[in-house]
């Protein structure tokens, strides 16, 4: 039996597969080190696929380089070519995400039989077994279980208990899906001999679907506490002669205490007895590597949590988690005697400029191809209707449609969301910003749907990046200060003076939050409370005045829920008072995404400004800021402040002019 120190090559050697370059290039440094009665074997995660298959952006309607499961795929088949063994898993959340997996929920339907697309994928790359995530919950328990029925691979899931009423333990309980699976698996060792091993995968999704998901689950499902759950089952799988048991955990990587019921759990899983190593996600980030960087108990460079091997591979399709073991056999069973972890990517980044490393496999793509052409005829037909124009030429100037949609439904879902909860109450305010407001971007860069029809992949233009729907609880002298920071996108005007700039070039526009649900006014004869990174300048500055709430002054002590984004509420922007301490609300979808429902279900969409903003007057001046020429057809309608042309601008804006 080989010594332990035969397998201690550097992270650097593994990776890079040079200290055993000479012997075998095309396998893995622990492939090539396995002797008899050792043996390599490398367990692969996708994770947060949210149903991209194709590299295709359907809310830009063009293809991309950062995403897609035919991508991946190229990575599984490298990875597979350089081991002996290897095993392929996905942790959860396939099922919904992009406009692929609305069109089969909403428009296709699945009839028995039917095959999910991106299960279609799954099987090409024969997966061998899955996991829930939140995700899967989005259409219904109905859906899902259809969709589940087409896979060749089997889908786990512990925690998600059938009924209302939890048992007196875990193991007790009615359960939706297997709570875990057993793969026997003949694998090889270094000699080339056969022997028999059983890995467990036990999957776990967070006990919160039961809020966000409430009107599909409520009363038809319960949700289990992660770590009870796990301390239930892993040693049953122990008892029934695993040789290697690995979490498949839906649940990101918090490094507080454990909490009972903690939504990002996988830490703290980690550390329960039993568990070999733990394929995590649902963060949308990379594990290992910078993002958990000095937590406690994380390695970030290892790849560790709690001394464990884990493994986080991105979302959508971006890496591909890699958790190397090499094995010892022992007696008739395996020991781990060293591992490797890696999230492996599909493309690199440098700025703005992305190169893709890999390219797709066909057999993925011809796979999906019917279902990819039918979704881009549904992103490209009408879902709605606006009754007014969607642009965002003035948006840094004066209420806005564009910015007024986001906020009306970030309003609408968070004030569902919140229904049952302790806020349910508390007044809801919605903060949004204007994305494409020129700038950098150019003098088209705007938002500009017409009046009419609305396709879903006029979102994009709507809302740009993928961020997630978070909600706040603040005070509102914190709301206040929201404002103030907001209100630093302007440069301070000098009473009775004629055309000065107005807008600060050093602020960028997707900080300049207009706050939805209270009516105020900007005096910019004040300086900026704030420059533009977000640092107190003027602590006396008082740009924000008669700012009420239903009529009234704001009173600064009263609470109010805030619906955003997760960059603003994590702390993005540098906004006083915002970060993850106020946070009352993660939700598990998209800005994105509730703004296409918002649009479904309204039908039809006022966004016509409310005009709940404006400058304060100052008489006898006047301020110059530059805009698309594509808004002059707009200028004359604008509420709430008077404009007029003023020239051309530079690099093909248009100037336009503010009488104060």
């Amino acid at each position: 039996m080989p010594n332990v120190k035969d397998f201690s090559l550097s992270r650097r050697d593994l990776l890079l597969g040079t200290a055993a370059a000479s012997v075998a290039t095309t396998l893995h440094p622990y492939s090539v080190l396995a002797a008899e009665n050792s043996a390599h074997i490398r367990l692969m995660e996708t994770t947060d696929l949210h149903v991209h298959v194709f590299p295709y952006d359907y809310y830009g309607d063009r293809p991309i380089d950062t995403a897609g499961l035919a991508r991946t795929a190229t990575l599984i088949r490298q990875i597979r070519n350089e081991a002996t063994n290897s095993v392929l898993v996905d942790n959860g959340d396939f099922l919904q995400g992009n406009p692929m997996g609305d069109f089969i929920a909403y428009e296709r339907g699945m009839r028995d039989g039917d095959i999910h697309p991106v299960i279609k994928g799954m099987n090409v790359l024969e997966f061998d077994a899955a996991a829930l995530g939140n995700h899967e919950f989005n259409y219904g328990l109905d859906f899902m279980m259809k969709v589940m029925a087409g896979a060749n691979f089997p889908v786990v899931c512990a925690n998600l208990v059938k009924g209302t009423t939890l048992a007196a333990s875990a193991r007790e309980d009615s359960l939706f899906m297997k709570p875990y699976v057993i793969l026997e698996k003949d694998i090889q060792d270094g000699a080339g001999n056969t022997h028999p091993i059983k890995i467990g995968f036990i999957g776990f999704v967070p006990p919160q679907i039961m809020n966000w998901d409430r009107r599909h689950l409520e009363g038809k499902a319960n949700a289990r506490d992660i770590i009870e759950t796990a301390k239930a089952f892993v040693p049953e799988m122990r008892e029934q002669g695993c040789d290697l048991v690995i979490a498949l955990s839906h649940s990101g990587i918090d490094a507080n205490d454990y909490a009972e019921g903690m939504e990002n759990a996988s830490l703290h899983l980690a550390a329960v007895g039993g568990i070999d190593a733990v394929f995590t996600g649902h963060h949308h980030l990379t594990f290992p590597g910078p993002d958990y960087e000095g937590l406690p108990g994380i390695d970030s460079t290892k790849g560790t949590l709690f001394g464990k091997p884990a493994a986080m591979g991105g979302f959508w399709g971006s890496h591909l988690g890699v958790i190397d073991l090499m094995l010892e056999r022992d007696g008739n069973s395996w020991r781990i005697a060293n591992f490797l972890t890696e999230a492996r990517p599909i493309f690199k980044k440098d700025g703005r400029d992305v190169t893709p490393l890999v390219e797709s496999q066909q057999d993925v793509l011809d796979a999906v191809t019917e279902d990819h052409e039918a979704t881009l005829a549904y992103v490209r037909r009408p879902v709605g209707k606006t009754s007014a124009p969607l642009h965002s030429y003035f948006a840094l100037v004066a209420d806005d449609p564009s910015v007024q949609i986001v906020s009306n439904a970030q309003t609408w879902y968070i004030e569902q969301m919140l229904k049952g909860t302790e806020w349910e109450e508390l007044p809801v305010l919605s903060a949004a910003a204007p994305f494409k407001a020129g700038g950098r971007g150019g003098a088209d860069y705007y938002t500009d749907v017409p009046v009419g029809d609305v396709a879903i992949k006029n979102v994009a233009d709507l809302y740009l990046y993928p961020n997630t729907v978070r909600a706040v609880a603040v005070k509102g002298s914190i709301v206040k200060d929201w404002l103030e920071r907001s209100a630093g996108i302007f440069l301070q005007v000098e009473p009775g003076k004629p055309d000065q700039p107005l807008i600060n070039p050093e602020f960028p526009s997707y900080n300049f939050d207009v706050i939805d649900g209270v009516t105020y006014e900007i005096d910019l004869t004040q300086p900026s409370k704030y420059d533009p990174q977000g640092e107190l300048i003027h602590p006396d500055a008082n740009r924000i005045t008669n700012l009420e709430f239903q009529g009234e002054p704001l009173d600064f002590d009263q609470t109010f829920i805030v619906a955003t984004n997760n960059y603003r509420a994590g702390g993005g922007g540098n906004f006083p008072g915002i970060s993850d301490d106020v946070v009352v609300f993660v939700g598990p979808d998209t800005n994105r995404d509730v703004l296409v429902r918002f649009i479904v279900d309204k039908g039809t969409i006022d966004p016509a400004a409310d005009t709940n903003w404006k400058f304060s007057p100052v008489p006898d001046t006047t301020v110059l800021f530059e805009t698309g020429p594509g808004g002059t057809k707009h200028a004359t309608s604008v509420q709430g402040v008077r404009i007029e042309p003023a020239g051309d601008g530079a690099d093909g804006f248009a100037r336009y002019r503010i009488t104060l």
